[in-house]
């Protein structure tokens, strides 16, 4: 992998984690998270304006993943509801690379090497070791580990699906710009449908944070989904997976959670996990 796309996944890593921080500091994860989809899809319409349309190609899997997406975050939305950020959020993202890496190599031939599975299981056993290195029992009721683990299937489900749309569209900002908007669409009629009119009052109120997490909601897939046309998915899904470290160090400096030997040891085998997947 490019240097230049290696170093553009882990900041992409970075703002992902930010964005999901600022869904659980809320105190309606729901409100916020359609708020982030609704500044997102507005950025994306300026967007296509510029980019223009994806390839027709494309159009399929820009729909399929926009389901795909209003499932995730739904499926978070209740994960959150039921855990903490630092439990949640790595078991979310650490169970899916191993999915991702399975499927790209049974339906796109994107076989990896020796130093990449073994980068890939590093990174995975580091990022689900974060989830339980918190100095305190796990505190996540089975509904919200269900929900945690159908988000993760949800994550490989749409990095495979724009993987393929991205390079199919010719064009992976207009594929980005065309997904956001569906997202958007798609997360103003399921909360409408959950909560009814009166949801959209409560979107007003702190606006800001909703449209900073959807640019960053945006910029961090953006880069990703441009990411998979150069580099093999699997990498890209795993490599953005770092995100839960950027979301731990949230969790110890903002979130006040406590730093110990366990957390340390899965940041180190998340750096081990890095540089192997750098050398494959």
């Amino acid at each position: 992998m490019d240097i230049v796309v290696f170093l553009a996944v882990l900041i992409a890593a970075a703002a992902h984690a930010g964005w999901n921080a600022l869904i659980k500091g809320t105190g309606d994860p729901l409100v916020t998270t359609v708020q982030m989809s609704t500044a997102a899809m507005l950025v994306g319409i300026v967007l296509l304006a510029l980019a223009g349309l994806p390839n027709n190609e494309a159009w399929p899997w820009v729909i399929a993943s926009s389901i795909i997406h209003i499932v995730y975050f739904a499926s978070l939305v209740e994960a959150y509801g039921h855990g903490d950020l630092s439990q949640v959020y790595p078991i979310a993202r650490g169970s899916a690379p191993l999915l991702t890496g399975l499927l790209g190599a049974v339906f796109l031939g994107e076989n990896l090497t020796t130093f990449g599975w073994a980068g890939m299981f590093l990174l995975v056993g580091g990022v689900l070791l974060l989830s339980f290195g918190s100095g305190r029992a796990l505190r996540i009721a089975p509904r919200g580990l269900a929900f945690a683990l159908l988000t993760a299937l949800t994550i490989s489900a749409y990095t495979m699906t724009d993987g393929i749309g991205a390079r199919a569209s010719g064009n992976p900002m207009a594929y980005t710009a065309s997904l956001f908007i569906g997202c958007g669409l798609g997360m103003l009629a399921y909360i409408l449908w959950r909560r009814g009119w009166a949801a959209l009052a409560g979107m007003a109120q702190n606006w800001r944070n909703g449209a900073l997490g959807g640019t960053m909601q945006l910029v961090s897939y953006g880069i990703a989904i441009w990411a998979m046309t150069l580099a093999p998915i699997a990498v890209v899904g795993a490599l953005r997976e770092t995100s839960v470290v950027f979301g731990t160090l949230i969790a110890i400096v903002v979130l006040k959670e406590p730093l110990n030997l366990v957390r340390i040891a899965a940041v180190v085998i998340v750096a081990c996990g890095l540089l192997l997947l750098r050398l494959a």
